[in-house]
């Protein structure tokens, strides 16, 4: 298929995006306003188009990392410390290897807290320093001062202090050239930078195959789990399973790949949802099931506008629908769900059962069956593909 790389890179930054709000209410469109600034700076400093296809992807990508980083920032307290843990750039770097950049951006988002006096996490400094990873240094910290209601004289009176320490003298006066003015600014408003950025952001299509799409679902998958230590492995137990059970039915490879890569992607909006209910070591109650209610929404509303990915996205998005309606977000009937959203949906149900809960262990292969059979009985799941499921993963629960 043909791969649009800004369409996939749009809706990471979407999870990333809902990952920050589900931590701090006032963060919205950071890796936007980031890749922004970042192309305002390449284009000044007359960066090649293959530079300005990845700085772009890496400056809307640049805090991938950053789940792995706030298992212990729940406390509001704590979370101006986030930005603050090197912990997100090794993780950060070390996710996006699968990714298809269209050069070596060894250190990239490794040091792209490091600065050009050597005062970073890593003591890089100067020309050791990847050009691209200074330019989203600059353009990260500028973005930060800006959210936080630093206007413009406040922030071209800090660049200047910054000019030579912090920042090379040279990405200092590619900022200036543009940072003067008002039309800049105006630019980075919410109401404004994702037109801005859709104008500016160079495209980039290449022809990948599903199975080449693979690896680079994971890196939504990865972040997804690392959201919460209690669902660390879900997305992933479901991705084998859902394996698994393609070769069960004899799916093709493409239909395979579909199902796994919608099996990746299926909680990507579990990232909107705060780790006080998803690591609630305990039942939830009425409120806190409505909070996780729309998950699948954010799902969809992540993977609709990749063009290609429309199965991919019906089937991660309809996991909690119910044949007889009674499901969310939506509320679909038996009517609208195909095959695969029914395979999803008890593939998710079997996966939840038997893995670890903060209030349970797994459960065994009698309860699991009977559950899933009551649930099947009274019209919520498919009841032929209830029990191919169970049968399917028999050797690998506990009785």
């Amino acid at each position: 298929m043909t791969f649009n790389r800004n369409e996939f890179v749009g809706a990471f930054s979407l999870a990333l995006d809902f990952l920050e709000s589900s931590l701090r209410s006032n963060v919205t469109n950071h890796g936007k306003r980031v890749a922004l600034i970042a192309l305002r700076l390449g284009e000044q400093l007359g960066l090649s188009s293959e530079d300005m296809f990845d700085l772009y992807a890496g400056a809307m990508l640049h805090d991938n990392g950053m789940t792995h980083a706030v298992y212990d920032a729940i406390d509001a307290a704590k979370l101006p410390d986030m930005e603050r843990d090197a912990s997100h750039c090794i993780v950060g770097e070390r996710n996006l290897k699968a990714f298809p950049f269209l050069k070596n951006r060894e250190g990239m988002i490794l040091y792209h807290h490091e600065a050009y006096d050597g005062s970073g996490y890593f003591g890089a400094f100067g020309g050791s320093i990847p050009l691209l990873a200074h330019i989203i240094n600059l353009a990260d910290t500028t973005e930060i001062l800006y959210s936080k209601g630093a206007d413009k004289q406040a922030m071209m009176e800090r660049l200047a202090l910054w000019k030579g320490g912090k920042f090379s003298a040279e990405l200092c006066e590619a900022f200036e050239a543009f940072g003067g003015n008002l039309g800049f600014w105006l630019s980075l408003d919410n109401k404004f930078i994702a037109q801005e950025l859709a104008r500016r952001a160079p495209k980039y299509d290449m022809a990948l195959s599903l199975e080449e799409l693979l690896p680079i679902a994971g890196i939504f998958r990865r972040l997804i789990d690392a959201k919460s230590p209690f669902t660390g492995r879900h997305s992933q137990g479901i991705t084998e399973k859902s394996a698994l059970m393609a070769d069960f039915y004899g799916f093709d490879a493409e239909r395979k790949a579909k199902l796994m890569i919608a099996a990746d992607l299926h909680d990507a909006g579990k990232l909107a949802v705060p780790n006080a209910v998803l690591d609630k070591p305990g039942a939830l109650d009425a409120a806190e099931i409505e909070i996780v209610k729309p998950h699948p929404y954010y799902t969809r509303k992540m993977l609709e506008n990749i063009i290609g990915f429309e199965d991919v996205t019906e089937w991660a998005s309809n996991h909690h629908e119910k044949l007889d309606g009674a499901g969310y977000p939506y509320g679909f009937t038996a009517e609208r769900l195909d095959f695969e959203s029914r395979l999803m949906a008890c593939i998710d149900i079997f996966q939840a059962l038997t893995e670890d809960r903060p209030y349970r262990k797994p459960l065994d292969q009698g309860t699991v069956s009977r559950i899933m059979f009551d649930m099947a009985s009274k019209g919520g799941i498919d009841r032929q593909i209830t029990a191919d499921v169970l049968a399917a993963n028999k050797e690998n629960m506990s009785t």
